[in-house]
C-alpha cells in the first residue's frame, strides 16, 4: 500500500479518535449537572475544564437553556480554559432557596445571580459571554462590577436599559418584533405561556433563526428546562417589569437606578452579530460608543441567526479566546 495512504489513514484514524473523546467529554459535562447555594439560590450548572485554568462564565438567553454552549465548551476547555455555565433562574435544577421567594425576572436580578455564583464558587474574576437575557446580565456585571470582569463577549452588544427606557413608544415595525411582551403583559398571555411554553418557544426559535434548521431531538433537549416549576412566572415579570408594568424588588431599586443612566463597560469587549437574526436587536453602530475600553465588533456571516453560540460555536469560542487577549 502507497506509505502516502497508509500515512493519511492513520492521521484519520487519530482524528476521529480525538473527535470521539472530545464528544464523550461534552456530553458527560453536560449529563454532569452540578448544584450550589449561590445567593437566593440554589444553582444548576455545568463545570468542565482544568480546575485551575482561566474562568469563562456561558450564560444563555430566554426561551433557550445551557445546551446552547454544548459545542463551545469542548473547544474552550481544550484551550485551557474552566468553563461555568449555569442555568439562570426559572430553567433547568435552578431553583430558589425560599419558597415563598419572590419570581422576580428583573434584570439587576439576574445579573447579581452571577455575582452570588461567582463568589459561592470563589471565582475572582472571569470572562464572561452570553446571548440574549444572558447577554443583558454579562453586560450588567461588566459594567457595575468591572473588577470581576477579565473580559466580555455580549451578542448584540449593549443590553442594558431601564423601565423609563422601556416606557417609550417605538416605530410601528420595531413594536410588531415585540409582539410576546404585550402578550406577556395580559393575563391570557400569562395563561398562554404557562399552558403552552414548548410551542411558544419553538415558535421564538423559528423567528429568531429563521435559517436555523434544527430537528426535534435538539429542541426537546433545550425545551426540558423549560419544565422549571418557576419559569413562567420569571419571564412573566420580566416582559412585565421592562414595560413598568411589574415592580421589582427594593433590594435592587440602587442597582436598576445606576443602570438607568446607561453606564459605560470599560473591560475589553468583543460584540458579535449573526447576519440572519430574527429576534430584535440594536444597531451596532447604536451601541459601540458604551464600551470605552479595549473592543472590537464582528459579525458572523452564514444565516447566523439570534442563538449564535449554538448556530456558530466556532465563532463564539474564538471571540472568548480573543477577548482574552485583546
Amino acid at each position: 500500500m502507497n506509505k502516502h495512504i497508509v500515512r493519511n489513514a492513520i492521521g484519520a484514524a487519530v482524528f476521529a479518535v480525538l473527535c470521539l473523546g472530545a464528544a464523550q467529554a461534552q456530553t458527560a459535562a453536560f449529563q454532569n449537572i452540578k448544584q450550589i447555594d449561590a445567593g437566593v439560590l440554589n444553582v444548576g450548572y455545568v463545570d468542565a475544564g482544568p480546575a485551575n485554568g482561566p474562568v469563562v462564565i456561558l450564560q444563555h438567553g430566554w426561551p433557550y437553556d445551557i445546551h446552547s454552549y454544548v459545542e463551545v465548551v469542548p473547544r474552550l476547555t481544550q484551550a485551557g480554559y474552566r468553563v461555568v455555565v449555569p442555568y439562570l433562574r426559572g430553567y433547568g435544577t435552578t431553583r430558589f432557596l425560599d419558597k415563598n421567594a419572590v419570581r422576580n425576572g428583573e434584570p439587576a436580578a439576574l445579573a447579581e445571580d452571577v455575582v452570588a455564583l461567582m463568589d459561592a464558587l470563589k471565582i475572582d474574576k472571569a470572562i464572561l459571554a452570553g446571548y440574549d437575557w444572558g447577554a443583558r446580565s454579562a453586560d450588567i456585571v461588566a459594567a457595575l462590577w468591572p473588577e470581576r470582569v477579565k473580559g466580555l463577549v455580549s451578542v448584540s452588544g449593549y443590553l442594558i436599559g431601564s423601565q423609563d427606557s422601556g416606557k417609550q413608544p417605538l416605530p410601528p415595525a420595531a413594536e410588531l418584533q415585540w409582539w410576546y411582551q404585550f402578550y406577556f403583559a395580559t393575563e391570557r398571555g400569562r395563561v398562554g405561556y404557562e399552558k403552552n411554553r414548548h410551542d411558544f418557544a419553538k415558535l421564538i426559535w423559528q423567528t429568531a433563526s429563521p435559517q436555523w434548521h434544527v430537528d426535534d431531538r435538539t429542541f426537546d433537549r433545550s425545551a426540558a428546562a423549560l419544565e422549571n416549576p418557576d419559569h413562567a412566572a420569571i419571564t412573566v415579570h420580566n416582559y412585565r417589569w421592562r414595560l413598568g408594568l411589574a415592580q421589582g424588588e427594593a433590594k435592587y431599586a440602587p442597582l436598576e437606578a445606576r443602570l438607568a443612566q446607561f453606564p459605560a463597560i470599560t473591560v475589553p469587549t468583543i460584540t458579535l452579530e449573526g447576519d440572519a437574526n430574527g429576534a430584535p436587536h440594536p444597531e451596532p453602530a447604536a451601541y459601540a460608543k458604551r464600551f470605552t475600553g479595549k473592543y472590537k465588533h464582528e459579525l458572523i456571516k452564514g444565516g447566523v441567526g439570534h442563538n449564535l453560540p449554538q448556530e456558530a460555536p466556532g465563532a463564539f469560542a474564538d471571540a472568548v479566546i480573543a477577548v482574552d487577549h485583546l
